[in-house]
């Protein structure tokens, strides 16, 4: 007998879970014709002689065969770039999104839970419920900080199969105290329960790192992007640890995740790493002169930097984001994000010309 006509609508309700239902997509702001600092992306392009020599690179890459040997070429350039320690292994990912959520597919046993304190990092959180995973959050005290006695307890309590550490932190663009970050890394090794994932997203703008301390604590992972390095359109992320480790979440990877033209654009960006590496010092620059300028303004905190970001509190967050982008200028208002983030903007360091253009836009709009 066949079956009633039913809606589109109907049908979802019926077959989509209930939890994706409910859910909110990723929101991505329409920046066109503003100057976008909303994004934490590198602000320069490549010299044109530079541009014209990948362009005719990526000429001859063979774009009708499935990329094979370029993904091993990558990973060994970006294992010698990293000075990736023995014993150690790297894999690689559709940007660091893909890599958050294979783990969360690697770790999918019964009752497994992923650990994180916020605010964060929303990936961490999406990537658990997406793969039907418990998403346990840890609140940071008042000026950002990791709450010690807290994330000690959780992990006690709940034995997260992943605790994640953003190192830098987004959107408060701090990095955590050295210490306590050490203890919370013992705890987890101490008790077995599971892998303590390091998130270096921002390592170009960062004074301090764990890829080389994480060869002394095999339950310690290590993940990058090379977005902020200067290659947000090529979507490469890449993850390290022990080999062993990396060899069996390396088993839930898609074939072939990695492009052929992202592969090829990814070894000419580290063959010309130091010119990525003088854009970073030039932002790192323009984060020390922005920071300067901030705390001169009245009623504007920003909070310490070690990214190409810097988050602010201000009186208004809604009028100061909408008078900013009023006046040409996007940035982020992260205000709803969680309550520690109150009438706070995340704001991009970006080129000279556009941070002077940042400023004068919050300065008109507080």
């Amino acid at each position: 007998m066949t079956a009633p006509m039913t809606s589109l609508q109907e049908r979802m309700q019926r077959v989509i879970r209930q939890d994706v239902q409910s859910m909110h997509a990723y929101a991505i702001q329409d920046s066109r014709g503003l100057v976008k600092l909303d994004a934490m992306e590198n602000p320069f392009s490549l010299p044109a002689e530079l541009q014209a020599a990948l362009g005719e690179r990526l000429g001859k890459v063979a774009i009708n065969r499935y990329p094979t040997s370029c993904v091993g070429d990558v990973i060994a350039a970006l294992s010698k770039y990293v000075k990736l320690p023995e014993g150690c292994g790297l894999m690689l990912g559709n940007g660091s999104d893909e890599l958050i959520s294979l783990l969360a597919l690697a770790c999918d046993r019964p009752g497994a839970k992923i650990l994180a304190p916020l605010p964060g990092f929303v990936m961490y959180e999406m990537s658990a419920k997406l793969q039907g995973l418990q998403f346990v959050s840890v609140p940071l005290t008042a000026d950002f900080e990791l709450d010690e006695a807290a994330m000690l307890a959780a992990i006690e309590e709940h034995r997260p199969a992943i605790t994640y550490i953003a190192y830098p932190n987004n959107p408060t663009a701090n990095l955590f105290d050295e210490a306590i970050v050490q203890r919370i890394v013992d705890a987890v090794g101490t008790l077995g329960c599971g892998f303590v994932v390091f998130d270096e997203a921002y390592q170009p703008f960062s004074s301090r790192s764990w890829m080389q301390r994480m060869a002394q604590h095999e339950h310690v992972l290590v993940m990058r992007t090379l977005s902020k390095f200067g290659l947000a359109g090529v979507r490469l992320g890449y993850m390290a640890g022990a080999a062993a480790l990396i060899h069996e979440i390396d088993k839930v990877r898609p074939p072939y995740n990695i492009s052929a033209l992202n592969a090829e654009a990814t070894l000419f960006a580290l063959e010309h790493a130091d010119e990525f590496a003088r854009q970073a010092a030039v932002l790192r620059e323009e984060r020390a002169k922005l920071l300067d300028e901030l705390r001169d303004l009245p009623g504007v905190k920003p909070y310490p930097s070690e990214a190409n970001m810097i988050l602010v509190r201000v009186p208004d967050a809604k009028k100061a984001f909408e008078g900013m982008t009023s006046r040409g200028v996007l940035v982020k208002n992260v205000s709803a994000l969680h309550p520690l983030l109150e009438s706070c903007l995340r704001l991009t360091v970006g080129t000279p010309e556009e941070n002077r253009l940042m400023i004068d836009a919050l300065k008109a709009s507080l």
